[in-house]
């Protein structure tokens, strides 16, 4: 997306080029997926002037260019040839002789930084921390791609929440979500979380094959609409609550909506956690997570909320706001909220309300 960006901070670093590399189907490299739309296998040079070019194999050369980025050159080797050194033979033919190379170390593999040292004579720099920095605001194109995601995400939670009325299992309703993801054209952007009963209280639980037990059950599901993610999460009660179930989901959201209210240009996310932490109160010791992140290509981005994080909101950043408490029970309540000029906008639009399902 913000190509022009990168260029400047590689003339700013004098850095030749910048390389995003996808050797597997199954983990494509979210930096070429951000600056070309295109999610599979393939390599990605930017140079700090002129095109980007975009090697992928030849069954992948349709695709690749399908992906709507006039911005980038798409070229592929017409006989069998490993696309870094087919890569190598195009800078060749162009007389590109990179000196400095940036790449994004966390999505390096030991294995792709030894084939990429042997290709290319070069010294290598890492830019993964100013890339976080670069994606952690959206564009107008990426907001209006995520606000859509969410719209196809709160359907299909509508639809979900319907299912516990057939007294399924926890991967009945996780498969249902995905299913469902999928009917929609969307892959998903992280495992479904259903966790029901005590088993709500592991805050990262995986669906078993066994009924759902009565009790606070919490849902957290996300979509990758057209490579970018949603993350919402809701807690339903599976029963009849008593007063004091009720009161306690009650802190957990009042809680939830105080935070958002905070979040605006210039909040300091380290204010916004301390905050949730005392309308908490007591329950606060219970609450053994980050109140929330950063989302866009990856479900997890810039920035971090934590009590310990420097950093401050500003305009078009996606956080999550997700406070939650968990004992011998579990409540998570999450939306994903868009920073905005003057304040912000909660872009998932599913109720909050404790829904009880008898």
């Amino acid at each position: 997306m913000k190509i022009k960006q990168l260029q400047s901070l590689l003339q700013e670093k004098k850095i030749d080029l910048f390389l995003a590399a996808s050797i597997d189907f199954e983990r494509p490299d979210p930096e070429l997926t951000y600056f070309t739309n295109f999610r599979s296998v393939g390599v990605l040079a930017i140079p700090k002037k002129g095109k980007p070019l975009l090697v992928v194999p030849q069954m992948e050369a349709k695709a690749a260019k399908a992906a709507k980025n006039n911005k980038v050159q798409v070229v592929f080797p017409k006989e069998k040839k490993p696309l870094l050194t087919f890569l190598a033979e195009q800078f060749k033919k162009q007389k590109i002789n990179p000196k400095k190379i940036a790449l994004n170390n966390t999505e390096v593999t030991l294995q792709l930084k030894d084939i990429l040292k042997k290709t290319f004579k070069a010294s290598f720099v890492d830019l993964g921390p100013q890339l976080a920095t670069l994606r952690a605001t959206k564009t107008k194109e990426e907001i209006a791609i995520i606000k859509q995601g969410y719209k196809i995400s709160d359907t299909i939670f509508e639809k979900g929440i319907k299912q516990f009325k057939k007294g399924k299992t926890e991967t009945d309703i996780a498969a249902f979500f995905e299913y469902e993801a999928k009917k929609q054209g969307c892959d998903l952007a992280f495992p479904v979380i259903v966790a029901s009963g005590k088993r709500a209280a592991e805050v990262h639980h995986v669906p078993i094959k066994k009924r759902l037990l009565q009790g606070f059950c919490v849902i957290d599901f996300g979509i990758k609409h057209k490579n970018y993610c949603t993350d919402t999460t809701r807690t339903v009660f599976l029963g009849t609550p008593s007063k004091k179930e009720i009161q306690i989901y009650n802190r957990v959201l009042e809680a939830q909506k105080k935070a958002i209210s905070s979040c605006k240009p210039q909040a300091q996310a380290s204010k916004i956690v301390e905050q949730v932490n005392k309308d908490l109160g007591a329950y606060a010791e219970l609450f053994t997570h980050g109140l929330g992140h950063g989302f866009g290509i990856k479900i997890h981005e810039q920035p971090n909320l934590k009590p310990d994080s420097k950093e401050v909101l500003e305009e078009n950043m996606l956080v999550t706001i997700e406070p939650g408490i968990y004992k011998d029970f579990g409540i998570r309540i999450e939306d994903g909220v868009l920073i905005t000029k003057t304040g912000h906008e909660i872009l998932s639009k599913f109720p909050k309300k404790l829904l009880a399902i008898r």
